[in-house]
């Protein structure tokens, strides 16, 4: 097996460049990894410069890694035991609440992250049916990446990153906490997670303990599929509070709190190698998508599995990744070809983020006069935005490219932020009613 990455080490400044690749796939954007690299760079730049001449500055002057062919990363956040200190091995053997394949693909410059539900049903060796969460706790990142790529088309995975539960808490806090929108009261307990949820609707400006309940809340009955979106959410609002302006300058102090919490196999180089891939990355080639598949409690009373829709993991993975359900990896990125057409049974959720009221009321006619007949309004707490969205919430990244071209606009958003009922979420901009 080829590395895509140059030859490994693992000096002890690892964990704190780590951060800088935690940021890439939380991020997508440049601007946090500028300031990152900044840390690394000679104190001659004058950072009065425009921030893309920082950047190209920076880069050219003190990286020359670069990234040869795709690379596959597997993320575990790991709910570590709450009585492990942070230099103890056991921080990280507990059960992973977040599983994320991440693919690196230099050919068009893109990220794609699949979020992979805990409570995911697979057969772990050794020890039978369980759910994905449980590879971790039994046999490590080795055991993790063997079940990870078995359920992904055998997937090659080439590195794997575990970060402890009590990273986000410690971000969240030391940012002064960020802002997120709570679509109904959170009120949940569970004795034996330690868990206590009371969390009131609306904007809030939550804390870090707060931030981790806001994504552990499981009371909303959308099981997995809503602990996925409460995660991008805060990825989002963590983003924000990272490009705030006050905060850019404590960026060294952020890494030397986060550094105890990661443990990874990459090396220095490929990290270098990551970052640098990072600062040509435009956003809307950072793409964010969910494993499709079922709550077993649709079927059994008694069970709570995500049990994997087998069509869609493979569309998926032929559509974001490149891989058909052979295995064989595909040359170039993926495109709907001209037989492929919009179904007309798709879950289409209109929501209005424009000036006009009418405006979301005139999207779903136009839809329902073109034989849609699943569209629906959904409400939003948002402010206007000029560009029609089309979320990609269920992951068909064919038909929201078909959709596009049949509306003549719209930016594509692959992620879950959407409706949570709809395949995809339209949300619609100024450029509608013009």
């Amino acid at each position: 097996m080829t590395s895509p990455f140059p030859s490994r080490k693992k000096p002890k400044i690892l964990q704190l460049l780590f951060f800088s690749f935690i940021v890439l796939f939380l991020a997508s954007t440049s601007a946090i990894l500028g300031a990152v690299t900044a840390l690394l760079a000679p104190e001659k730049f004058d950072f009065t410069e425009p921030e893309s001449n920082i950047l190209d500055g920076l880069w050219q002057h003190r990286f020359k890694y670069s990234l040869s062919r795709p690379v596959n990363i597997l993320v575990l956040g790991i709910d570590g035991s709450p009585h492990s200190s942070t230099s103890s091995p056991d921080l990280f053997k507990g059960r992973s609440d977040t599983v994320l394949f991440v693919n690196f693909q230099p050919q068009d410059k893109s990220v794609s992250l699949l979020s992979i539900p805990r409570d995911t049903q697979v057969q772990i060796p050794g020890y039978g049916t369980g759910k994905i969460n449980e590879a971790n706790y039994w046999g490590g990142p080795k055991l993790a990446k063997e079940v990870v790529q078995t359920i992904l088309n055998k997937v090659e995975i080439n590195r794997y990153v575990r970060v402890s539960s009590g990273a986000f808490r410690e971000l969240v806090n030391f940012l002064g906490g960020v802002e997120v929108y709570i679509p109904q009261p959170m009120s949940y307990q569970d004795k034996t997670q330690k868990l206590d949820i009371n969390l009131a609707p609306g904007w809030q400006t939550i804390n870090g303990e707060q931030a981790d309940q806001f994504v552990r809340f499981r009371g909303d009955g959308y099981g997995d599929l809503g602990r996925v979106q409460r995660q991008q959410a805060l990825m989002e609002a963590i983003l924000v509070r990272l490009k705030d302006p006050t905060v850019l300058p404590r960026v060294p102090e952020i890494i030397r709190i986060m550094q105890k919490y990661i443990d990874t196999n990459l090396s220095f180089e490929e990290i270098l190698t990551l970052v640098n891939f990072g600062l040509n990355l435009e956003s809307q080639n950072f793409k964010m998508v969910m494993l499709p598949g079922r709550s077993s409690s649709e079927e059994y009373s008694n069970s709570s599995y995500w049990l994997v829709d087998e069509r869609g993991r493979d569309r998926v993975m032929y559509q974001y990744f490149r891989l058909d359900s052979t295995g064989y990896t595909l040359k170039s990125a993926y495109e709907p070809s001209a037989y492929e057409t919009l179904s007309k049974d798709l879950k289409i959720a209109i929501q209005n983020t424009s000036s006009n009221p009418k405006a979301a009321e005139k999207m779903l006619d136009f839809l329902y006069n073109q034989g849609f007949n699943q569209v629906y309004l959904a409400p939003i707490e948002r402010t206007q935005q000029l560009k029609t969205e089309i979320i990609i919430q269920g992951g068909d990244l064919g038909a929201a490219k078909l959709m596009q071209k049949n509306l003549g606009l719209g930016e594509l958003k692959s992620s879950a932020t959407g409706d949570m009922g709809s395949d995809l979420t339209i949300r619609v901009g100024e450029d509608w009613i013009k």
